[in-house]
């Protein structure tokens, strides 16, 4: 059970390992792009071009899809960035249903966990396989793998990182699953001393740039939420207008003695946003209604002079 490229490299790992798929669930075909068609979920996309049989319920108590499901009859489930599942659901299988998670559990549980860590300046994370219970992401683990963060690694490096890194955990754990020998750690022991951080749904307030706080801060939210959903700030135009945009990729400067959110420029190579403590030098941006570009690429077409701050 599975729905974006993230879950893709799991279940394509179970193929090619030999592994009798018996059903792949997954979102409906949702309308998208200018035209409106419905567009199938890589996950969708990936299970077609095996041949795999594909379930796409909208209700996941749906006594239909249940029947369905229950025709399967599915050994074990394994889920990889899908949704919350009913009890009757993840119940169903006699080895049980194991989720992947992009965390090293209990720390970062919840729907943005790759994010959050970035933000938060985490020097590692990882992958948690664990069996479903009632609480989300709380269930016993089976097994964890870490991986570093770079200093300059962003949200999207981190999930190509762990997206690799968890498809060969998820085939650790079916085979450890398959042999019997399974041991399972209750997350209350992982937790015992620690202050557990939590990996919320992002909102469109959570992204924006709060210049007041020191360029390490800024810097890592930027990364955080790049390549999506962005981190976003204004810049205040001399006749007192607006101009929303996103920030995608920078690096930070000294600057001593600038106020935050003074915006300095060459007007060509470069544009530099005063904060707390320290400046963000931005390398990519992208004005709202307009293309993401390279600050060179940007500032061609944009009267820097003409900003009078980011807010």
């Amino acid at each position: 059970m599975g729905t974006p490229d993230f879950a893709v490299e799991s279940l394509k790992i179970l193929v090619e390992n030999g592994y009798n798929i018996v059903g792949v669930i997954t979102a409906p075909d949702k309308p998208a792009g200018r035209g409106q068609k419905l567009r199938k979920s890589p996950v969708k996309v990936y299970a077609e071009s095996k041949g795999l049989k594909v379930l796409q319920p909208t209700n996941l108590k749906d006594p239909a899809f249940i029947d369905e499901l229950k025709s399967l009859d599915a050994q074990l489930q394994v889920i990889v960035a899908f949704r919350m599942l009913p009890e009757v659901v993840w119940s169903m299988p006699p080895f049980g249903t194991f989720n992947l998670h992009g965390s090293l559990l209990p720390q970062y549980r919840g729907a943005a966990p790759i994010n959050w860590a970035v933000i938060n300046g985490e020097k590692e994370t990882g992958v948690t396989t664990f069996f479903l219970r009632h609480e989300i992401d709380t269930g016993n683990i089976i097994l964890q793998e870490k991986i570093a963060i770079g200093p300059d690694d962003n949200a999207g490096v981190v999930h190509d990182k762990l997206m690799e890194t968890g498809a060969k955990l998820v085939l650790k754990t079916v085979e450890l699953i398959a042999s019997g020998e399974v041991k399972t750690t209750p997350q209350h022991r992982l937790a015992e001393g620690e202050e557990l951080m939590p990996a919320p749904k992002i909102f469109k307030d959570d992204c924006r740039i709060d210049w007041s706080q020191n360029a390490q801060i800024v810097h890592n939210k930027i990364r955080g939420l790049s390549p999506y959903p962005a981190a976003w700030s204004e810049f205040v135009l001399a006749d007192g207008k607006k101009i929303q945009f996103k920030v995608y990729e920078s690096v930070m400067s000294e600057c001593p003695g600038t106020e935050p959110g003074k915006v300095t420029s060459d007007g060509k190579n470069y544009v530099e946003v005063g904060t707390g403590e320290g400046c963000i030098r931005i390398k990519r941006i992208q004005l709202a209604g307009k293309k993401q570009l390279p600050v060179q690429d940007f500032l061609r077409g944009f009267d820097i002079k003409n900003v009078v701050k980011a807010v």
